[in-house]
């Protein structure tokens, strides 16, 4: 009996540890960059090993970059729609770039190796650039994975947080990420509303 009540305790144990490190989100907190704030300039590898920059990468209409990974389970359960948003929204001048902030020494399924495998296997549309010190997303006060900076033709930030409200599709109430990109393809990125949101997913594995 001793050891049934123990088991339990540490499974309780177990899925409060899991519960806050990955269900629940962030807060909107000072340290993410703020509506209206310049992107910081990046250049970094791609998957293909060709360096790409913010500025060289940055669509007509705007540019989005988002923080994201090969193993955390939000970012593979968004992958699908990552790729559907990009290959509707880069047709119409907004840009996507996705960025893999976590250290590989951490957790090896984000080395660049796997990146590379990642990429081909899913055929993504748009860059997939390793950061494996975190110094982006550090920039940026990204601190989850996926996370979307949302950028305009000046290359400022009209959009922060999460895709949409719900990992599973058929769930999803609010495609907050959708309607910022459709508003901003339409000129109107003030109309954004919200213009920031809670993302959740995975703690981004910075390096020690």
């Amino acid at each position: 009996m001793k050891s049934r009540r123990n088991y339990l305790i540490l499974t309780a144990m177990t899925l409060g540890v899991l519960t806050s490190a990955f269900l629940f989100p962030r807060n909107i907190s000072a340290a993410a960059l703020q509506i209206g704030a310049t992107a910081p300039a990046f250049e970094l590898k791609n998957v293909d090993e060709k360096l790409v920059s913010l500025a060289g990468a940055a669509g007509e209409k705007g540019t989005l970059v988002v923080f994201t990974c090969n193993h955390c389970p939000f970012a593979i359960a968004y992958e699908d729609r990552l790729i559907a948003l990009a290959k509707e929204f880069q047709a119409q001048g907004i840009n996507f770039i996705a960025v893999s902030p976590n250290d590989p020494l951490l957790q090896p399924k984000d080395g660049f190796a796997e990146m590379q495998q990642r990429a081909k296997e899913k055929s993504l549309p748009y860059p997939y650039l390793i950061n494996e010190d975190g110094s982006v997303a550090k920039a940026y006060g990204a601190a989850r994975t996926p996370e979307a900076f949302l950028l305009d033709t000046e290359l400022k930030v009209v959009y922060t947080g999460r895709i949409d409200d719900n990992t599973e599709v058929k769930d999803v109430k609010v495609n907050d990420l959708r309607n910022a990109l459709t508003k901003l393809v339409q000129g109107k990125p003030g109309d954004i509303d919200p213009k920031t949101t809670a993302a959740f997913g995975c703690t981004i594995k910075f390096r020690k």
